[in-house]
């Protein structure tokens, strides 16, 4: 079964995407921030990780940008999941490794199909 982290600061946002992504038979794992998420990586390595983008400690653009430069992490698919919806966000988005990027709010079936379709690839 594969695994997906999400790293989210906010408590409701978390928890809807953690729901959404068990009704359609994914284990996930949780962090509030860039810096637990890393912690959390080391122990249990997530098949893929949606990250939020504003959060405290460490951001997802660096949190990214550190997973996608090191050999051990880098094969991690990465879902960048943001409020922050211009274009430019999603190119830097892009910039930093990501490998797909939705801004919220976003449908259900988008985030879902979009996770299915990287665990595939």
């Amino acid at each position: 079964m594969n695994t997906v982290m999400v790293v989210e600061d906010s408590v409701t946002q978390r928890e809807m995407i953690c729901d959404l992504l068990k009704q359609n038979g994914l284990k996930v794992s949780t962090a509030t921030d860039g810096v637990e998420a890393l912690e959390e990586v080391q122990k249990n390595r997530p098949d893929l990780m949606v990250l939020d983008i504003v959060m405290p400690r460490m951001n997802g653009y660096e949190l990214c940008r550190r997973l996608k430069s090191d050999p051990d992490t880098r094969n991690i698919a990465i879902v960048m999941c943001s409020s922050k919806g211009e274009e430019f966000d999603r190119y830097w988005g892009m910039k930093q490794g990501a490998d797909a990027y939705i801004a919220k709010p976003f449908q259900p079936q988008e985030l879902v199909g979009t996770v299915k379709q990287l665990l595939r690839g």
